[in-house]
């Protein structure tokens, strides 16, 4: 588990490809302290297994899945990436509690800088789309981010001086990919409702207005 509270950007020393897979090298510091191989370490926002360590870098694998539902197969040596290590219990909850697996990627459509303020626009589709909700949480590339406008093409979100700084969005133009996780409790919730509901019909229809009504929803 991740909180969305980027530690360290990290520079990409190193892409070995496989037949469908790669093996990243990043450059980095403060996200070795106290990291051993077998560790989990975010990297855009995707958990990796660290399975090499050096003095200031770590190598993980990624597998064929992992780069068909993110945009780790775009990354070249010298591109940066947000790095973050997994959460302690000891730890604050500074962002929300991201797991690490990607939802899906989506598109920035727009940039507009706005006073301090910089707005993203997200193109993305209906799987990401459905769990996105105004004012809440969604993790871009690792980085914990509200919700500022939501319809059913795109999302958005406002960003202040010092994420730009301290995170790759600051890097991004229009057209480039980025990871996209939604927020796992709104996931969970929908997969409870829907469960209970085809328990009680005996057959899979989903959430309508009538099953949230009898229940206390709407």
């Amino acid at each position: 588990m991740f909180t969305g509270i980027i530690e360290e950007l990290g520079k990409v020393k190193s892409v070995s490809h496989g037949s469908s897979s790669i093996k990243l090298s990043i450059c980095c510091h403060r996200v070795l302290e106290n990291t051993k191989i077998g560790d989990s370490i975010g990297v855009n926002g995707i958990c990796l297994t660290v399975t090499e360590l050096g003095k200031d870098w770590f190598a993980a694998d990624v597998m064929p899945e992992t780069l068909r539902k993110t945009s780790l197969s775009k990354l070249e040596n010298s591109s940066m990436v947000n790095l973050e290590r997994a959460l302690r219990l000891s730890d604050r909850l500074g962002g929300h509690i991201v797991s690490g697996h990607i939802d899906g990627t989506g598109t920035i459509i727009s940039i507009r800088k706005e006073d301090n303020a910089i707005w993203y626009s997200i193109g993305a589709n209906d799987s990401i789309l459905r769990y996105i909700v105004m004012k809440g949480s969604v993790a871009i590339d690792g980085t914990s981010l509200t919700v500022a406008y939501v319809d059913d093409s795109n999302f958005k979100v406002s960003i202040i001086p010092h994420t730009s700084q301290v995170t790759i969005i600051g890097s991004k133009k229009v057209g480039d990919v980025v990871n996209i996780e939604c927020d796992v409790l709104g996931k969970y919730i929908e997969k409870l409702i829907s469960g209970n509901a085809q328990e009680k019909v005996g057959k899979s229809e989903g959430i309508s207005m009538e099953f949230l009504a009898e229940n206390g929803f709407a």
